[in-house]
């Protein structure tokens, strides 16, 4: 896709770097001249706006270390005086606190794009695995963060998840215990998230690289589904896309700004604004919202160590993903089909995440029992099955003759023969 480099060093400087640490050249290659295609929508600006509140968040996150007191004493009083005392506190804990709910918000409408538009199909399956260990390290830091506070809600939420190791067989005692760092939710637990959770962001960081290494190979998928066929299918990446994604980042952000100075608050829960008490338990233990769905999956079914088999199915399954859909046609535009059955999988995942706020009782126990199934059913039957059976609509020839009127009719025959994934 990227093919061989058109950067030319100038001047002697350049020549001379260039023969010694083509940075310059790499730079050229991969984010201004990569030929990207054409055709990619609004929703392809979310891995750009992914990576720099990645960086938001790292570098947040360094500031606080500096102030925050990893002692279950002092946790609680250091997060009030990072936003009472600390020049500039408030706002850093503010960025901090919601750029995670903009990262899931992002990271999850970046894999709905890539379930809709296929771009888990080859040639781009350790593209999308890739993914998906990005999305586990970031739910791993996430709960690690918000246990730091050391609220109520944090300490529960610790004790209730660290918890669920304990069902596995044969390992989970000891993955429970290596946790606590003991034989309950204390100081020395505290002590090792807050390790964990500084850490993980640049294990995160160093796989996003791979993630952007293993894009540049095959190149961006694209609303078609059709692969690149020639260089009329393709525009450079700057200044075409640069200036959508930055359009797209700015709108994003404004979004972001509303959260932090206008309700920082609103996506916590109350009770984290009590300091941590292991003798009074909270009437309802709920975890933030991003982890809502799997936790409706979690409790919905009544054994715990099948509960908790679910919960963690519910995400390894995607690392096959690439394998259960059995369609030669990547995109659902040309699925009409499959595309009824996704929308009522979007609509699913918005249940559970309902669900999973609520008490697990009367209708919300049957509505997250009836969206899991589905949810599983979606993965290992339906896209299977319904791939084997469907009929798909003729699809472009090219990216360019989608674009570009008349010339953008479909070919006759992919209807009745539809063309090998590309």
């Amino acid at each position: 896709m990227s093919g061989p480099s058109t950067y030319e060093p100038k001047t002697g400087i350049e020549k001379w770097l260039d023969s010694r640490l083509p940075i310059v050249r790499f730079s050229q290659d991969t984010m201004i001249n990569f030929p990207t295609p054409k055709n990619l929508n609004y929703w392809y600006t979310f891995g750009g706006i992914l990576s720099l509140i990645l960086v938001v968040q790292i570098v947040t996150g360094i500031v606080l270390a500096m102030h925050y007191v990893a002692h279950v004493d002092y946790a609680f009083e250091s997060v009030q005086r990072i936003r009472r005392d600390v020049p500039w506190g408030w706002m850093i804990q503010y960025i901090h606190a919601n750029g995670a709910s903009m990262f899931f918000l992002a990271v999850y409408l970046h894999m709905f794009r890539g379930l809709y538009y296929g771009s888990y199909k080859a040639p781009r399956e350790i593209l999308w695995i890739l993914g998906v260990v990005i999305f586990l390290l970031m739910m791993a830091t996430a709960f690690m963060g918000y246990v730091l506070p050391w609220g109520q809600m944090s300490y529960w939420g610790a004790v209730v998840i660290t918890n669920l190791f304990g069902a596995l067989p044969i390992i989970g005692e000891t993955i429970t215990t290596w946790l606590w760092g003991g034989f309950s939710v204390d100081n020395p637990t505290l002590n090792r998230f807050f390790s964990l959770h500084y850490l993980l962001p640049f294990a995160i960081a160093a796989v996003v690289a791979l993630h952007v290494w293993a894009l540049h190979v095959p190149g961006n998928n694209n609303p078609t589904g059709v692969s690149v066929k020639s260089g009329k299918d393709t525009v450079p990446f700057h200044p075409y896309y640069t200036v959508k994604d930055g359009f797209a980042l700015l709108l994003f952000f404004i979004l972001f700004a509303v959260f932090v100075f206008y309700m920082p608050d609103i996506l916590g829960h109350a009770d984290n604004y009590i300091p941590a008490d292991p003798l009074v338990t909270p009437s309802h233990i709920v975890p933030e919202w991003y982890f809502l769905p799997f936790y409706a999956i979690l409790r919905a079914i009544p054994n715990k160590l099948m509960g908790v088999i679910a919960m963690f199915s519910s995400i390894l399954v995607l690392f096959i993903l690439p394998w259960l859909d059995t369609s030669r046609v990547r995109s659902m535009r040309y699925r009409p089909v499959m595309r009824w059955f996704f929308l009522i999988f979007a609509g699913v995942c918005l249940l559970l995440g309902y669900c999973g706020g609520q008490n697990p009782e009367g209708w919300v126990l049957h509505a997250s029992r009836l969206a899991t199934v589905y949810y599983f059913a979606y993965f290992l039957l339906i896209l299977p099955i319904v791939g084997l059976i469907e009929t798909p609509k003729p699809r472009p020839a090219s990216i360019a003759d989608s674009i570009h009127g008349d010339r953008g009719k479909p070919r006759s025959d992919t209807a009745a023969t539809p063309a090998p994934a590309e």
